[in-house]
């Protein structure tokens, strides 16, 4: 007998997550938020995620096959693409050891658990693609949640990876094809994996990679269409949800200004909650912030509380941190480019410099430029460059206006939580009228 489903009614929600640095929170509040609109979430992820995931209101399974941290020091990371400075032996190495290579453990960890209870929708990872393999093996409805901009480029988007803007001429949809097939072909080299994982389940292999996430029938992009660059047309699976900020539940620690220097513009400076290779990058900003007339707050992580940083006067290096708090005082913020941080900052109207190193964030920079607040710069830049960076973003007052204006629309598209909980409810009421009518 096929079950009707009402929204109103509480679903039984089987939510994927790895521990990945900057995709946590973003999953914690997807969870947090079904949760307490009343369904049953269950959160399949690795240890790291356990005391988060239930004090969200979810029932925590842990990754048995499947690849887990135990915890968020940076010797126990899979990937460790600070270890390398070629990006595409970064991603070479994400695919190998967490998107694609263990696609099979992690969908047998996956099935395991949609075995054991009864499940009206599968939240898969829009990077793990033993989650999207388990749900089309289940033949569960199952949704892709993306916990920023998309990894697969939208109609007129320039490919996801080297931060280009949107092509103008000729020449740059050239570039774009270019990068785009070797982008392909990267991936590619992964499916012979993939098909093996596919035909141990019994379903027919694929020509391409990218051919997998298209199983799904919602992929949910936990960022703001206002911040991504406008696209042709939107595809039917495809929803933006807005952003899912939910504060990593170890950044605890507050700041106060000394009071003889609170006249100064605060500038925030937070390069990642995991390990990139980015102490070198983190000196440079504090040493071309030394001496001048600014207080500078550094916030590390996890993974990086315990590097030895030299300081000076005016800067204050806090090991665990919430951001909000300084955001709401801050004139400008120095960042690698998380999504996360990018977003926090557009909310409380702070522009940015932005030193990209590596992952989603040369796009995420990209898109800070296109819409014109903040800077992007080299990682390498000398301390002088970064220092006039932060100069212009607190002086211009064009930065200032102009992260307003889009801080204000992102608030206007609406909670990201609410919309996500919206999106599923009606995607898995859509997929049992599609079942009736097929009965």
């Amino acid at each position: 007998m096929i079950k009707t489903i009402d929204a109103r009614q509480h679903l039984s929600i089987l939510v994927a997550g790895w521990e990945g640095g900057g995709n946590v929170p973003p999953t914690l509040a997807a969870v947090r938020a079904l949760a307490d609109r009343g369904h049953d979430v269950r959160l399949i992820a690795d240890d790291t995620m356990r005391a988060e995931a239930i004090a969200a209101g979810a029932r925590f399974l842990p990754w048995k096959r499947a690849p887990n941290r135990p915890d968020r020091t940076f010797e126990s990371c899979f990937i460790r693409d600070w270890e390398t400075a070629d990006s595409l032996a970064g991603f070479q190495r994400g695919c190998e050891r967490i998107f694609v290579g263990p696609a099979q453990a992690y969908a047998e960890d996956i099935l395991e658990a949609l075995a054991a209870g009864p499940c009206d929708i599968l939240i898969g990872s829009d990077l793990l693609f033993g989650s999207m393999l388990a749900g089309e093996v289940a033949r569960v409805p199952t949704a892709l949640l993306a916990s920023n901009i998309s990894l697969w480029p939208l109609p007129g988007h320039p490919p996801f990876g080297p931060g280009f803007q949107p092509a103008r001429l000729a020449a740059d949809r050239a570039r774009d094809a270019e990068v785009s097939a070797m982008v392909e072909q990267a991936w590619d080299n992964f499916l012979p994996c993939l098909n093996a994982a596919r035909a141990h389940f019994g379903v027919a292999p694929l020509a391409h990679v990218h051919e997998q996430p298209l199983s799904a029938g919602r992929h949910l992009l936990a960022t703001s269409s206002s911040f991504d660059f406008p696209t042709e047309h939107l595809p039917g699976h495809v929803r933006y949800v807005g952003p899912l900020l939910e504060m990593p539940s170890w950044a605890h620690e507050g700041w106060t200004g000394q009071p003889a220097r609170a006249m100064r513009p605060l500038v925030l400076v937070s390069f990642s909650t995991t390990n990139q290779g980015q102490a070198d990058v983190l000196q440079r900003v504090i040493s071309g912030l030394a001496g001048e007339p600014v207080e500078v707050v550094v916030t590390l992580g996890k993974a990086l509380e315990a590097l030895h940083l030299q300081s000076s006067a005016n800067v204050t290096i806090l090991p665990n941190a919430a951001h909000d708090d300084i955001m709401a005082k801050a004139g400008a913020v120095v960042t690698h480019g998380g999504h996360g941080t990018i977003m926090r900052s557009l909310y409380h109207g702070v522009p940015l410099v932005i030193l990209p190193m590596g992952r989603d964030q040369n796009d995420n920079a990209a898109r800070v430029a296109y819409h014109g607040v903040g800077l992007r710069l080299d990682p390498s830049a000398a301390p002088r460059m970064l220092c006039e960076a932060v100069r212009r973003v607190l002086s211009e007052p064009s930065f200032g206006d102009r992260v307003l204006a889009l801080g204000r629309t992102i608030a206007e598209e609406g909670p990201g939580a609410a919309r996500l909980v919206a999106e599923i409810e009606d995607f898995v009421q859509r997929s049992a009228q599609g079942a009736l009518s097929a009965a």
